[in-house]
């Protein structure tokens, strides 16, 4: 064996070895879930009087979930005098004049909201949770994004915890208006559900930081401004002053049994845009954050998880660099007639697959679903992860070389009830070259697959397939949903009005 190919193996094994420390990183998440899931939050005393209360909406351009946003926030049984609701419009095409009919009809039935609009998008979302904070009379401040429905009991499950003034935020579970709608709506709930019931139950029950998400939470306004305000030289404007404020010893609180539904995306190429602005924010938060933490007098426990939080998606680009080189791993073993070496792999795909495994059987267990309910979606759940690969290091990538690039919406399309082909091209995910890479990667492992069978390898053959399929799927859902949004224009078609 030529150094080379010995350089090219260790390569390989140190990039496995990575993955499966991140990979078990959900083992710990788990136990730590399971350690602390009975310490339930409890506010701590009594507020002397019901606070006044804003809440904030930022909106671009959602024309088929505006109103129903609207509505549904005006419904907060909360006493009118102590509740204004600032609707951020930045749209620039119908939403303007829906949102304006809606916030009219609202303000004529005595709900105190008030349309406010800007002429430009500086600073994106967390522009307009600026613009909006500056004018907001609240003493406490929630955020809803475009496609939520909020309860009628947000802020009276929520508001009671600020009698403790070292709370700065009360994040509540996000729900799934949509989850029924196909096979992508329903992985990605259960990546939702895994993320909101067994992390942030983990995270915040054992002292840990863990963030807000946009949208489904409330602030004390003052924890804002204490804490350096909304910035926006990140995307992920929410990750970022979470940070901030926990690190000034703001105390947060999760409660996952308060549920506020929200809609996921239906288009794949929508997915893959939410997905790569998530992952660019958190690398650009961990730029910007880890090293502060890092030199801070902070627990070890709560730098490391920081660590693992913050620099997770940093495994995509792993992921990519295991998947060139995975097959070439087992061509040079075969050819130098090291068959037992081939075996050496599993140990680190079974550490990092059956975590996956573990994770979200035991999140849909938490939720009371079936032993088939639970599992039958486990091999679609990790091809996606795997296929989403690609996309999720580009987004990496820029995030390292500092490559700036505006806030891209995900598209809302009220498709709870509406299907993709009825929604106009503007509100669908846009298209790239990606899914022509990520087919090349779905043939490089067919042929892996069939040099595997052939040889006969049996042990490799499941993940090459999971490798396979992944990034068949997502190339090829990408393309046929692209192609089909550069065809007819459904734009005159009325948006989905709320009942």
């Amino acid at each position: 064996m030529t150094t080379v190919e010995i350089l090219f193996l260790g390569v390989y094994f140190g990039v496995l070895c990575v993955l499966a420390v991140y990979g078990s990183h959900r083992y710990r998440m788990a136990y730590l879930y399971y350690r602390h899931k009975f310490k339930l939050p409890t506010p701590k005393g009594t507020l002397a009087a019901m606070p006044r209360v804003t809440i904030q909406l930022p909106v671009f351009n959602e024309m088929y979930v505006v109103e129903r946003l609207i509505d549904a926030v005006c419904r907060i049984d909360y006493p009118a005098d102590l509740l204004e609701i600032q609707v951020l419009d930045d749209s620039t095409d119908e939403t303007c004049a829906i949102a304006r009919a809606c916030v009219d009809r609202n303000r004529a039935a005595g709900h105190g909201v008030v349309y406010i609009h800007r002429d430009n998008r500086h600073g994106f979302k967390a522009g307009a949770l600026e613009h909006g904070l500056a004018q907001a009379t609240g003493e406490y401040v929630a955020v809803f994004d475009a496609d939520f429905v909020p309860a009628p009991d947000f802020l009276m499950r929520t508001v009671p915890f600020f009698a403790d003034p070292k709370v700065g935020m009360v994040q509540v579970r996000w729900g799934h208006l949509n989850r029924e709608f196909s096979v992508l709506t329903q992985a990605q709930s259960i990546f939702l559900d895994g993320h909101f019931i067994i992390e942030h139950t983990a995270r915040n029950r054992s002292g840990c930081f863990f963030n807000f998400n946009g949208t489904a939470g409330i602030w004390r306004k003052s924890t804002i401004n204490d804490s350096g305000g909304w910035q926006h030289d990140t995307l992920t404007e929410d990750l970022d002053l979470s940070y901030r404020a926990q690190m000034r010893g703001w105390q947060f609180i999760f409660l996952p049994e308060v549920i506020s539904p929200a809609e996921v995306p239906v288009d794949m190429n929508a997915f893959k845009s939410q997905q790569h602005r998530w992952a660019k924010g958190s690398i650009q938060t961990a730029r910007k954050l880890l090293p502060t933490i890092m030199r801070s007098n902070l627990p070890w426990v709560v730098k490391r998880e920081a660590f693992f939080h913050l620099t997770n998606n940093m495994a995509y680009m792993l992921m990519v660099l295991l998947s060139a080189l995975m097959p070439l791993s087992m061509v040079v073993r075969f050819n130098h007639g090291l068959y037992g070496t081939l075996f050496l792999d599993l140990p680190f795909f079974i550490t990092a697959t059956a975590s996956v495994c573990f994770f979200y059987v035991a999140t849909q267990r938490e939720l009371g679903l079936s032993w088939w309910g639970r599992v039958k979606y486990l091999p679609f759940l990790m091809s996606l992860g795997i296929g989403l690969a690609i996309n999720n290091a580009k987004a990496v990538a820029e995030a390292l070389l500092n490559q700036q690039s505006g806030f891209t919406r995900t598209p809302k399309t009220g498709s709870e009830g509406r299907s993709v082909q009825q929604v106009k091209r503007a509100y669908r995910g846009g298209k790239t070259l990606l899914p022509i890479i990520e087919l090349c990667f779905g043939v490089y492992f067919t042929g892996a697959a069939y040099f595997a069978y052939d040889i006969g390898v049996y042990t490799s053959l499941p993940f090459l397939v999971l490798f396979q399929l992944g990034f068949l799927y997502v190339g090829l859902s990408s393309l046929f949903q692209g192609r089909f949004s550069s065809g007819t224009d459904t734009s005159k078609l009325e948006p989905k009005r709320a009942v």
